[in-house]
């Protein structure tokens, strides 16, 4: 298998909470900001998804907090999809500082609505591979 995608992201102190390490939240968002830089990797904008009337959703994500992180701290969020059969698909990502201690896991399920429909695509690798300059960074 390929090594999975990564954005390099330095913790901002203005996302630290009363105890000086990295906002539970924050954690999604990183993942989130991984997930797009991914898409704009693989040639896929915005506004590509919202030409083809779709858009990525996230079904559900486990995030599992291994080690704290505070302001300054430099990570790699990775991101590597792993498809399946069928509407959705699995996307695993880790929380990484410089030095190899991983901050957090997430493990989410995702797809692809059809915004006018309001309904999973039936096989979004099929889309995905349409759109993209280059599937490979999807692991098509």
């Amino acid at each position: 298998m390929a090594e999975p995608f990564a954005v390099a992201v330095v913790v901002r102190g203005y996302e630290t909470d009363t105890q000086g390490h990295l906002n539970q939240a924050v954690y999604l968002q990183y993942a989130e900001h991984a997930r797009w830089s991914l898409l704009q990797k693989a040639g896929i904008r915005q506004a590509d998804l919202l030409e083809r009337n779709v858009g990525p959703v996230a079904l559900e994500v486990t995030v599992r907090y291994q080690r704290e992180l505070r302001a300054g701290d430099e990570v790699e969020v990775t991101c590597a999809f792993v498809w399946g059969e069928g509407k959705t698909f699995r996307i695993e990502q880790t929380i990484r500082k410089t030095d190899g201690t991983v901050a957090a896991e997430l493990s989410g399920v995702g797809g692809l609505m059809d915004l006018k429909q309001r309904r999973l695509v039936p096989d979004p690798r099929e889309y995905f591979r349409e759109l993209a300059d280059a599937p490979e960074v999807f692991g098509l």
